[in-house]
């Protein structure tokens, strides 16, 4: 049995969280209800691409509830003026996961995370144009002096990213020993965990400031739109409108 507004009997009442915008309500009962598969879920990662993905939000139409941008907030779902999207704040290197594996069927994630799962049950049809660095190999300035990558038969490097990088050393016939590590990699060729490094550089600031420089250039990096694909076959119309929507906003950029 249910209540006037389809709920069950017995549900707490519907409270808005949040003042409301235009003709639109973010619920706080919604919030809770609609993790039973009723919403789409765009997962977005933590951290210094969440500002750049801000905007393209704005252009999306998309507004979620106040508490998304609360610096103090520890919500990780937040609705949106969507009464079927909701966003998921996760970890970079968990949207593509989120996404794979149908959690949340819409995301934003780097080409380096998609590059090193290589999930094939993601479509990334969009390039957003944020996030923008590069994959690199680094080493000791000093090294680098006498160094000549074209001669190496076997490195050793930590990383982050082992299947991308034993990919890029395969590919010219080098046999690359991983060490994963998941930050700090400028560390290693101090402490002798390894003479090498693979990761991500921005201005090489990091780099620099840590001996470090880079010696080899493995792909440039910017963030995509992703989809579940047996979400945009099962629900072509709802992910497709966010595709679409998607789309649009990274041609006008």
């Amino acid at each position: 049995m249910s209540g006037s507004l389809g709920l069950p009997r017995g549900s707490p009442p519907i409270r808005p969280s949040g003042p409301a915008r235009g003709h639109s309500r973010y619920w706080s009962y919604g919030r809770v209800e609609r993790s039973k598969r009723e919403a789409e879920s765009l997962a977005i990662p933590k951290g210094r691409i969440l500002n750049e993905a801000a905007p393209i939000l704005v252009h999306a139409g998309i507004e979620p509830e106040e508490a998304f941008s609360d610096p103090d907030s520890r919500l990780l779902r937040f609705a949106t003026n969507h009464a079927d999207l909701d966003i998921i704040r996760v970890r970079s290197f968990d949207v593509a996961t989120f996404v794979a594996f149908g959690a949340a069927h819409l995301g934003f994630a780097g080409q380096d995370v998609l590059m090193e799962f290589d999930y094939p049950e993601i479509y990334a049809p969009i390039d957003l144009g944020i996030g923008k660095c590069r994959l690199a190999v680094a080493e000791p300035a000093e090294m680098a002096g006498s160094d000549d990558p074209r001669r190496w038969s076997h490195v050793r490097i930590a990383t982050k990213y082992p299947e991308v990088t034993r990919r890029h050393f395969a590919a010219r016939g080098v046999q690359a020993e991983c060490v994963k590590l998941s930050g700090a990699m400028e560390l290693a060729p101090s402490l002798g965990l390894s003479h090498r490094i693979v990761d991500l550089v921005d201005s090489g600031r990091t780099l620099r400031e840590n001996g470090l420089v880079e010696v080899e250039h493995i792909a440039d990096i910017t963030s995509r739109f992703i989809v579940n694909r047996a979400a945009l076959k099962t629900q072509a119309a709802r992910v497709g409108h966010w595709v679409d929507r998607f789309r649009e906003v990274s041609k006008a950029a």
